[in-house]
């Protein structure tokens, strides 16, 4: 059950920040070309696993897009907020899918697999 409510809420986050994007009428173009643009921190598991790990859940916890976001907001700068909204929403697709903030142990090793 926890498991489920974990993949709904990275649904919901996606989303809302779908929404959020829409509203604020951002680029289309732009949000799919950076859509993925978080997970070119795996090249981080080339170094190690511990390495990888630490690199991957920086770009993969609500923290540094949400301080963006806050950043965008006070100093008015929209190309800021649209980079921010859509890192939260590959953040969300990706737990949305089970994937999750990841152990040193392995790539594969996650926080929702734990649940």
């Amino acid at each position: 059950m926890s498991k489920m409510l974990l993949h709904m809420e990275g649904l919901a986050v996606l989303v809302m920040s779908i929404c959020f994007y829409a509203y604020f009428d951002f680029s289309w173009i732009l949000f799919f070309i950076l859509l993925f643009t978080p997970d070119l921190s795996m090249f981080g598991y080339a170094v190690n696993t511990r390495i990888g790990a630490i690199i991957y859940n920086v770009f993969h916890s609500y923290i540094v897009p949400i301080v963006i976001i806050l950043l965008a907001l006070l100093i008015m700068y929209s190309v800021l907020l649209a980079i921010g909204i859509i890192w939260i929403a590959h953040i969300g697709m990706d737990r949305m899918l089970g994937y999750g903030l990841k152990y040193p142990t392995d790539f594969k090793d996650t926080h929702l697999q734990r649940v």
